[in-house]
């Protein structure tokens, strides 16, 4: 049993022992959650209906990537890059932050892998679909 006592702070009853966990933090985006229990951190990933679904299909082996490429998505500036040659890099991974129309945009990896090369250094005008990572 679980019951809400604040803004992020619940009660949880499990096998007769009860716990005052606290959410620390949670990023919906990655799906992940910071929870203090007992003065301890936890780091958690969280999955919705769709994730469970998935999961009991047996199908999360599919969703594990393997990308070779990493083009840029639209003529910018690479602003920072944020990995480097022999890296190993998981999906949703942050690779290099490039400026477009005055706005950054971090490009993350759309999968896994190990950098093999990159092809744009900090301050490089980039065009739309211009190699900058390779994976191997």
């Amino acid at each position: 049993d679980v019951i809400r006592t604040g803004a992020s702070t619940f009660h949880l009853l499990k096998d007769n022992r009860s716990y005052q966990p606290t959410l620390a933090s949670i990023d919906f985006e990655d799906k992940t959650a910071d929870i203090l229990i007992n003065g301890r951190n936890y780091h958690i990933h969280l999955k919705d209906k769709f994730d469970q679904l998935v999961s009991k299909l047996g199908l999360e082996i599919l969703g594990s990537v393997k990308i070779r490429d990493v083009k840029a998505p639209m003529p910018g500036l690479v602003l920072n890059v944020a990995v480097d040659p022999g890296q190993t890099i998981q999906k949703g991974d942050k690779l290099l932050i490039l400026e477009a129309m005055k706005m950054e945009n971090v490009i993350k990896s759309d999968g896994e892998g190990i950098i093999k090369t990159i092809h744009v250094k900090q301050g490089a005008a980039v065009d739309k679909g211009q190699l900058l990572i390779e994976m191997e």
